[in-house]
């Protein structure tokens, strides 16, 4: 099997293309334009894998790359709310225009089966959580309606030959992670900095890496699923509590901000995920942050790199 992973070097990408090499499920692409992901996400895989430096919003590019490929995973995006916010037409251009391509091409490709990876941010503000997946589509950032148009382009490209199955992501977190609320708790944290929290009453669904990477090779490799699913932990918790989580393991008495809220930013999302339990088999954790201590882990290190490498500048 020829399986394409488009953002394969970015957070999430990376951890699956690892799971598919070790899984030996056949040869693996990856296809990313490295715009927020770094190359040495892959490093430790790369003489196992393909990598293709291009960008989804070229088709002839895509055509190339989806020669003979059986199933592909569609992780390439812009993918944080504040990113799209500040830059819009990077955010249309790439998770619409560009997951409009990538359908266009792997239909005419020949390619089985798509896997695209959406976002909890459908959803939008929810009236009640948990939220199942029959609940309206509501987007409240350019992020969500970025997400509900991908979506709408798998309904129609999978109606018309193409096998696609569409994941909603919750809150993912895991060592890789850079720029969002849990890293940067961590990066602040350890630098001795104050904790920033927006609003400080949002409650988020948390889901670990690896429950997220075994749902996608479920979906992958197993029966088509033809209706969206919600993949979390379908636990609640508030980003207060997440920043005392933090504190407690990183054993530093930094401050906690609270600054106010971000109009664009969903306040509170719990994701139904009996569909999930039933229809895939995940099991969930009793506490969803249980993985805090590997994140730690990871990013002492990062932070001790980064440290090496100014010291290594010469000073003017």
């Amino acid at each position: 099997m020829k399986i394409l992973v488009t953002g394969g070097a970015g957070f999430i990408g990376s951890h699956l293309v690892r799971r598919l090499v070790k899984d030996r499920v056949g040869s693996v692409t990856v296809l990313d334009n490295f715009h927020r992901a770094r190359p040495e996400n892959l490093a430790d895989c790369r003489d196992e894998i393909c990598l293709l430096r291009t960008d989804i919003r070229n088709p002839a590019a895509l055509l190339e790359a989806l020669c003979d490929v059986d199933l592909v995973y569609h992780l390439a995006a812009q993918s944080s709310v504040m990113g799209a916010e500040a830059d819009a037409d990077y955010t249309f251009r790439t998770n619409v225009l560009g997951t409009f391509e990538l359908l266009r091409a792997a239909r005419t490709s020949g390619v089985r089966r798509v896997v695209f990876t959406s976002s909890r941010e459908v959803y939008g503000d929810p009236l009640r959580v948990p939220v199942p997946e029959t609940a309206p589509l509501k987007p409240k950032n350019l992020y969500g309606a970025s997400k509900v148009a991908g979506e709408a382009y798998c309904t129609v490209f999978g109606s018309d030959g193409l096998e696609t199955a569409v994941l909603r992501l919750a809150n993912v977190y895991g060592p890789g992670d850079t720029d969002r609320v849990l890293p940067l708790f961590f990066e602040r944290a350890l630098q001795g900095q104050p904790l920033v929290l927006y609003g400080g009453q949002q409650v988020l669904d948390f889901v670990w890496i690896d429950t997220v990477v075994e749902a996608l090779c479920k979906v992958g490799f197993g029966d088509l699923i033809p209706e969206p699913l919600n993949i979390g932990s379908g636990k609640g918790v508030t980003v207060s509590n997440s920043s005392r989580r933090v504190l407690e393991l990183t054993g530093w008495r930094s401050q906690v901000e609270i600054v106010p809220a971000r109009q664009t930013e969903v306040t509170r999302f719990v994701a139904d995920v009996t569909r999930a339990r039933q229809v895939l088999g995940l099991q969930q954790p009793a506490d969803p942050l249980f993985g805090l201590a590997g994140m730690l882990d990871w990013t002492r290190r990062q932070v001790a790199i980064s440290h090496a490498e100014r010291a290594l500048v010469p000073i003017a």
